[in-house]
């Protein structure tokens, strides 16, 4: 019940208001992440630490500050975006190079856009659909709530985007009569470090969904990295970087390292730009890492015949 109270008494209704209105309360929540409610400080700290080791720890902390103030940012343009028009949304969310996709789409030719949670990818899913030519699909994991779980994708999919739950995207998939463009986040936890993709990510030995690429190699989709850049407050642009458009000619990795690397550029660049309260590195390094490595190649070669 507090649930839908909260929604359609509070949340709804302030996603109507004009953004310049909304980011008064993003500026009143940055002041309290500052002052009073340090919202995961200590994971924060920890990340960055751990990612610039380089860096004074006065370095650091500009880091956290100007992430609290992203942060701040992200989760009242989130809310904006229940409500926000198709119009008004593509003002504030451009792509650079569309031509990238289209040529793909012309091709016949359906895609993995990939990246992380970096910039406001909220607006990309709700936006995706009238951006690009292919049908618009969102993979990810239900929310806790099933309330809020069936409001926010409802509101995602309003304009043609279909977000699918992890559990039964092939289906999906294999039900799809023209090219679709797959949206997915990498750089969430892995569940099983045993099925990871493992590599040096910003420092360190990095657990990695290899979902995207065991996807590109089962049903030969190209893979298109998305960099999202800050334009100015409210306003992105996407840009749109080619990985491959035959993923089978490619060898067990190269795709995640490809995705990765691109990823953690855009990181070094804007640091503040990335989820830093994420638990991101909470699994343990297997210890026979290099027998697995090995395993999982000859595993992948034998599953494609390659």
């Amino acid at each position: 019940m507090g649930s839908i109270l909260a929604y359609y008494l509070i949340v709804r209704p302030l996603s109507m208001l004009p953004l310049f209105i909304l980011y008064r309360f993003s500026d009143l929540f940055y002041f309290l992440l500052i002052t009073i409610f340090p919202y995961r400080k200590t994971v924060i700290d920890e990340n960055i630490r751990r990612s610039f080791p380089q860096m004074s720890e006065v370095e650091q902390r500009a880091i956290r500050k100007k992430f609290y103030r992203h942060f701040a940012d992200i989760l009242i343009e989130g809310i904006a975006n229940l409500s926000m028009s198709q119009s008004e949304l593509s003002k504030r969310f451009k792509v650079i190079n569309p031509e990238v996709m289209q040529e793909l789409y012309d091709k016949k030719k359906s895609v993995i856009l990939v990246s992380g949670h970096y910039n406001n990818w909220e607006w990309l899913i709700s936006a995706q659909q009238f951006l690009f030519p292919h049908q618009a699909m969102g993979i990810g994991m239900p929310m806790t709530s099933k309330f809020w779980d069936k409001k926010v994708n409802e509101r995602r999919q309003r304009f043609g985007m279909k977000v699918v739950h992890s559990g039964n995207f092939k289906e999906e998939i294999k039900g799809m009569k023209e090219p679709v463009a797959i949206l997915t986040l990498s750089d969430q936890s892995p569940g099983d470090s045993r099925k990871s993709y493992w590599m040096d990510f910003l420092n360190q030995t990095t657990a990695v969904l290899f979902g995207t690429e065991q996807m590109a190699h089962t049903y030969d989709m190209a893979v298109v990295f998305f960099a999202l850049k800050k334009v100015k407050r409210g306003y992105y642009e996407m840009e749109l970087k080619l990985i491959t458009e035959e993923p089978r000619k490619l060898p067990w990795g190269a795709i995640t390292d490809a995705h990765t690397r691109m990823l953690e550029y855009e990181i070094r660049y804007k640091p503040e730009n990335w989820i830093w309260s994420h638990k991101r590195w909470k699994r343990e390094i297997p210890e026979d890492l290099e027998l697995l490595k090995k395993e999982q190649y000859e595993k992948f070669n034998a599953h494609f015949g390659y």
